[in-house]
């Protein structure tokens, strides 16, 4: 079965990687930690992303002065940073030493300090991994008895990556249903037995709901919305070509793109578009959802959005490709409308072209549809549903 093939080669990955290991014990046990710490949290990054806006509410809701956080991977941006601040947790960013490809051995040594650090705990603490490479390097050389929890937010690299550290995992959280299917499936093919399977909850994310005093204006010249990043997945491009047919027929309809998008985006698509750029101030982004009666969503792979959420709590429509958990959430004319693909680009351009049409068209649509997602949104994306799961897990 694949999935020893996958055992075998970490355990002899492991053989090569010992002394490192060993070594960065020793300099742990030497130069350790100021103070004791009931999480270990590892994050990638701190940048613009929902992953990330996902990954500081977990820090907020669970960590305090008792808890550390490391990043690991370089950030393009510090647009999440103040939020894991927030949390008053330790803060430690290990980046410059865990991810330079020209002193990797740095990131081998680092296992073992960083595994020196929590092996050398007194009480078990419980170790948090957010789709963090480095944290499943480390998981094998762990303590047994010390909870390892992991989040996988899509069914993407990662679910490939963890194969191997699947034993050490005590605890699975994923935020998508139709993901959990996905995993299933692989762990199947791949022949991971079937105890583990058991180990996987789902927790649906969450988001402060905002507090409005009227409803949408939808009467108004129309106005589209993407916020996100502007990576491969996102497909960006695809909004810019919408946004360009769109505004050759109907110029009252304007595009707002929030997110590091730019180079996203072909020079001659950018003149349809008014770009943004990353917002980090909660209050900004706020006016953009309250401005904005319908939300994009081009992804070719995605779990469930955080944006999509809080753009249902502000009463936009949500038009969106058929991934992940969006399906389940958006129903069409009743959420906004889903499409009947993701893999044809020009199929995609011209539904999105299509519905943006009829709800521009059908006002009184676009309005039963704003005010069904802000009770949506408050029936099913409270944070204080999040806080409890969290919680229960984590402390």
């Amino acid at each position: 079965m694949k999935y020893n093939y996958y055992i075998i080669k970490r355990k002899i990955e492991n053989i090569f990687i010992f002394p490192f290991i060993v070594t960065g014990s020793v300099i742990a046990k030497f130069k350790p930690l100021k103070k004791s710490y009931k999480i270990y949290f590892f994050f990638p990054f701190y940048h613009t992303g929902g992953a990330e806006k996902v990954h500081a509410l977990i820090a907020q809701v669970a960590g305090n002065e008792d808890c550390i956080i490391f990043f690991t991977k370089k950030s393009t941006d510090s647009a999440f940073l103040k939020d894991f601040e927030k949390s008053n947790c330790v803060i430690k960013n290990i980046s410059c030493y865990t991810d330079n490809k020209w002193l990797y051995c740095l990131n081998f040594i680092y296992r073992g300090i960083i595994t020196g650090y929590i092996n050398h705990e007194t009480q078990a603490p419980i170790l948090f991994n957010g789709q963090c490479n480095f944290a499943y390097k480390i998981s094998p050389w762990i303590k047994n008895n010390f909870k390892q929890v992991e989040l996988i937010h899509s069914f993407n690299s990662f679910s490939w990556i963890r194969i191997p550290f699947i034993p050490f995992i005590h605890q699975t959280i994923m935020i998508s249903k139709v993901r959990i299917e996905n995993h299933l499936r692989q762990y199947k093919k791949l022949g991971v037995p079937e105890k583990f399977n058991e180990n996987i909850t789902y927790i649906s994310n969450g988001i402060y709901l905002p507090t409005l005093t009227s409803k949408k204006d939808c009467t108004a010249n129309l106005n589209i919305l993407y916020v996100g990043r502007g990576t491969p997945e996102k497909r960006v491009y695809l909004v810019a070509e919408i946004a360009k047919n769109i505004q050759e027929k109907f110029e009252r309809i304007s595009f707002t793109l929030a997110g590091d998008v730019a180079n996203a985006i072909p020079e001659s698509l950018k003149q349809y578009c008014n770009l943004k750029g990353n917002i980090t101030d909660e209050n900004e982004l706020a006016k953009l959802y309250k401005a904005a009666h319908i939300l994009l969503i081009t992804s070719d792979t995605e779990g469930f959005p955080v944006v999509v959420m809080e753009a249902m709590a502000y009463g936009c429509a949500i038009i969106a490709t058929p991934v992940g958990d969006l399906p389940v959430h958006i129903k069409n004319s009743t959420n906004g409308f889903i499409l009947s693909g993701f893999n044809n680009e020009k199929l995609v351009v011209d539904e999105m072209y299509n519905f943006i049409v009829q709800l521009n068209n059908n006002r009184d649509l676009l309005a039963t549809i704003s005010e069904q997602n802000m009770l949506y949104a408050k029936n099913n994306f409270d944070i204080e549903v999040f806080k409890k799961q969290y919680i229960s897990i984590l402390q």
